[in-house]
């Protein structure tokens, strides 16, 4: 895996109450392994989430990519929300959540998820994730592509509320 870029988010300014998630762009920085130009990161955090959204894509396909959240104050997070759109091939992609709340130097597994895309079919996975995390200083996401099929690592969108 190749070394993480670094990143400081822009996106809307949202209200601050429960109901909306955090501003990523205040309260993090990204680090990331790779993106296609036509697909930054400042994509999974815009207003175009759903169908046709934008969205983040890595630099090359079936490459194993990361997308870690640094944050700059320790967080609680009560729920994470994430799509992932396939349109064009069938393929099984993986998505790992893990959580630090030692600056990164450890990490433990929160979830794993998996979705298999099939352009006849399943087109679009949306995930809403309940959790109990405190304290947290980073929030890794690693994306595997390829699990069964062949693509490239992308996330259409990626909210983080307290």
């Amino acid at each position: 895996m190749s070394t993480l870029r670094k990143r400081r988010l822009s996106q809307p300014t949202e209200p601050d109450d429960d109901s909306a998630p955090l501003s990523l762009a205040s309260v993090a920085t990204i680090d990331y392994s790779s993106e296609d130009p036509a697909h930054p990161v400042e994509h999974l955090v815009d207003e175009h989430t759903g169908p046709g959204g934008s969205y983040w894509a890595a630099a090359q396909a079936d490459t194993t990519e990361q997308l870690v959240l640094e944050f700059d104050r320790p967080q609680s997070i009560g729920r994470l929300v994430y799509e992932v759109q396939e349109m064009e091939r069938e393929r099984t992609q993986e998505v790992h959540v893990e959580a630090s709340t030692d600056a990164g130097r450890s990490y433990h597994r929160v979830v794993v998820q998996e979705y298999t895309f099939s352009p006849g079919g399943a087109t679009l996975e949306h995930e809403d994730l309940r959790l109990e995390l405190h304290d947290l200083t980073h929030l890794r996401l690693t994306i595997v592509p390829n699990k069964r099929g062949s693509g490239v690592a992308s996330l259409t969108s990626l909210r983080v509320f307290a």
